[in-house]
């Protein structure tokens, strides 16, 4: 075995002296460090709940893997799910151990990316998330002023949530959300809050799913739903000196930024505790007043399709009278 292979917790770990990616900064042997560093912390978060990762190999563009790949050790734990786009059924994994995580940051797996259901019940998510997603540019601050408004919808609506950075330039804020809602009402439950977020600023938040619509403020996603994945806390991200996902607290989240906390910076800040778990409010009723406003707003995607083909019609309508006019 050469001095860049090594086994740890019985997986077979190779390369390890290897670039992780252009721009990381980061070798192999970092990464899994890390994961390795923090396995008891970044895997609750993704215990029993279907796995997408996002992984890098040398000299080719990263790439997002759901279908656990044929070469798979029998020893990972999987679930079947059917998948409505393609119309086949994908084996997902499931990273319930360390074994598993280091078999991943072998694969050079670096970001992780579960469901927000569990497989004990695949159409139950157990969170509520709002991911503010700012405009381009240095506008970290911006999705930060954009996530206080979502703590002051959700406090006006008797809820309570927990926020960490994305990893990348935006912030997620996660509401624990009580046994009972159906995966509709939950969906409902955060269209509406998106929406009265906006309306406490709607100079600096949006709901605007087209883009150029969104006019330099920060996006306040709602689509984060149903079968719908976020990165997890303390994922690694595929950025310039691997950033991760990491919580703060509402009080210091006005002075933080995301390159605070990376695969070299986290290991130090949760060796003792895990402040994501510890952030996380109970699991918490949803005020009916709020998931029935939720019933009467259009979900995001959906409209911004129909907007979307109503757009193309006027304009193909626009360029026949244009050419109406000029024959």
């Amino acid at each position: 075995m050469s001095g860049a292979d090594e086994t740890r917790h019985g997986v077979s770990l190779t390369n390890l002296d290897q670039s992780l990616f252009d721009g990381a900064d980061a070798t192999k042997r970092d990464l899994v460090d890390y994961l390795d560093a923090v396995g008891e912390r970044i895997l609750p978060p993704l215990r029993g709940r279907p796995l997408s990762v996002v992984r890098v190999r040398p000299g080719q563009p990263p790439f997002m893997q759901k279908n656990l790949p044929k070469y798979t050790p029998d020893w990972v734990r999987r679930t079947p799910v059917w998948a409505e786009a393609s119309h086949r059924e994908i084996s997902y994994a499931l990273c319930d151990d360390r074994r598993t995580l280091l078999w991943f940051a072998n694969q050079r797996a670096v970001e992780y990316h579960p469901t927000l259901a569990t497989v004990d019940d695949l159409h139950r998510p157990t969170h509520l998330v709002l991911d503010l997603d700012p405009p381009e540019g240095d506008s970290f601050g911006l999705a930060v002023a954009a996530a206080l408004l979502v703590r002051q919808a959700l406090a006006d609506a008797g809820l309570a949530g927990a926020v960490k950075t994305s990893g990348a330039k935006g912030v997620h804020v996660f509401v624990p959300v009580a046994a009972g809602a159906t995966a509709e009402d939950m969906a409902a439950a955060t269209r509406a809050l998106a929406v009265r977020a906006e309306r406490l600023d709607p100079a600096l938040a949006t709901t605007a799913f087209i883009r150029q619509d969104r006019g330099g403020r920060v996006f306040v996603d709602s689509t984060r739903a149903g079968g719908a994945t976020v990165v997890a806390a303390y994922s690694p991200r595929l950025r310039p000196g691997v950033p991760v996902s990491f919580p703060v607290d509402w009080a210091d989240l006005p002075d933080v930024a995301p390159a605070d906390f990376t695969i070299r910076t986290a290991p130090a800040l949760v060796a003792d505790r895990d402040p994501w778990a510890e952030r996380l409010p109970e699991p918490q009723p949803l005020p009916a007043d709020l998931v029935a406003q939720g019933h009467t707003i259009p979900v995001a995607r959906v409209q911004a399709m129909h907007e979307g083909k109503r757009r193309a019609r006027a304009r193909r309508q626009t360029e026949a009278s244009g050419s109406a006019d000029a024959g």
